[in-house]
């Protein structure tokens, strides 16, 4: 019973001496405004987010037949799977083993001296209430999820039959890479069984409950990639319907009466300067020509560079964007053109590690398609810089590859 509660303290020691370091860095979930940031996340697929893992410990414990009998200092094990279906709500299911030697008073003139050997198959339904009251963090180091859970246990397997069991406990993650977790598992269930006293006759077969608690620490591993939320990019704003009074409505009249007169004019303008222009300059195929001493000359010029944007945490090339660098492609690609091709990622979200990862991911996705387009490798020069260069202001548009035709 010592070895277990000093077990139990060290793990609570080294929980409150990792906490202090985690809250201490958990800035990054929020707003510019400084207001925590709890979605609305997009929908994960079926096998993003899961993870599994294993786990070795100690167990004690109490049983009930006529007063409590503690239960000796014994060893736990965890197997489980399981999905977090949101920043918030997960499950898993999972195997608990504990082996125990269990000593109580004379019953029937016999001592109770029994051993416990218990496998159990669980479900449990998981709470991170870190990212329900403080918003969810990738990054976050500390994740602690309440759980509570049913299961089948067989005591002795073999001896008597099953029972089912009810179990409460504390799932603690400590993230230490970006797959990899250390887990310190502290809980405790309830269930009852016949198998204490089967050793002994005079005792018959009763009914005992007993209450096991138990702390295991193993590693957890996440089964998928993808294993993050992502918010979605933009909400659609909800608008308001306001109603006009009529001298509202005749002001805004005379304002759009305005506008399309002066919307004519300027169309005027713009026909008389086309036409003006049209003896010294036409456009043949998106090439600017001039005319000089009555023929047409090819103007040679750099074009400007063109900016990519990518969604949050993502390396993929929207449509618009696709077409967009089609459109550039077809305008200043030649035989021997060459590109310099930069990316970059926000320095608001994830860390310079991760961010430097992203933008070569991102980089590596318009220099394939560059390569589909016809341009040649060795016309293609690139720079990954991460988060350490945002060259833009704002969050958004640091999430960025910028193309240059030299």
């Amino acid at each position: 019973m010592k070895a277990t509660k000093a077990f139990f303290a060290v793990l609570a020691a080294a929980g409150l001496l990792l906490s202090g370091n985690v809250f201490a860095q958990e800035n990054a979930n929020r707003d510019e405004d400084g207001n925590i940031v709890r979605g609305p996340y997009e929908t994960n697929g079926v096998f993003d987010n899961t993870f599994a893992g294993v786990g070795l410990g100690l167990n004690g414990g109490f049983s009930v037949v006529s007063g409590f009998y503690p239960a000796q200092n014994g060893f736990a094990a965890d197997v489980f799977v399981g999905k977090w279906w949101t920043p918030a709500v997960g499950l898993r299911l999972g195997y608990h083993g504990i082996n125990n030697p269990f000593y109580g008073n004379e019953f029937y003139g016999t001592p109770i001296k029994t051993s416990l050997r218990q496998n159990s198959f669980y479900g449990d339904f998981l709470w991170n209430f870190m990212n329900s009251f403080d918003g969810y963090k990738e990054t976050r180091i500390w994740n602690p999820a309440l759980y509570a859970g049913i299961g089948v246990t067989m005591i002795n397997p073999g001896q008597r039959d099953n029972e089912w069991m009810a179990r409460v406990g504390l799932l603690n993650n400590f993230r230490i890479a970006d797959r990899w977790d250390i887990i310190v598992d502290l809980g405790t269930f309830i269930a009852r069984s016949e198998n204490y006293l089967l050793n002994y006759p005079n005792a018959g077969y009763w009914k005992v409950f007993y209450f096991p608690y138990y702390a295991t620490v193993g590693v957890g591993f996440d089964l998928s990639k993808n294993n993050k939320f992502y918010r979605h990019s933009s909400v659609t704003p909800v608008i308001i319907p306001v109603p006009f009074t009529t001298q509202q409505y005749n002001d805004l009249s005379d304002k759009v009466a305005a506008l399309e007169k002066e919307n004519a004019e300027l169309k005027d303008k713009v026909a008389a300067l086309e036409k003006e222009v049209a003896p010294l300059r036409q456009l043949v195929n998106g090439q600017t020509y001039l005319f000089d001493n009555g023929t047409f000359v090819a103007v040679e010029g750099k074009a400007a560079p063109i900016s990519l944007y990518f969604d949050c945490d993502k390396a993929v090339l929207s449509a618009r964007e696709k077409a967009h660098l089609e459109f550039y492609l077809d305008n200043v690609k030649g035989e021997n053109t060459k590109f310099q091709v930069d990316g970059y990622a926000d320095k608001q979200t994830g860390t310079a590690k991760w961010n430097q990862k992203l933008s070569e991911r991102r980089v590596k996705t318009v220099v394939d398609f560059l390569k589909k387009a016809g341009v040649s490798e060795e016309n293609i020069e690139t720079a990954a810089h991460g988060s350490s260069i945002n060259p833009f202001e704002g969050i958004f548009k640091n999430r960025v590859v910028t193309v240059e035709a030299k």
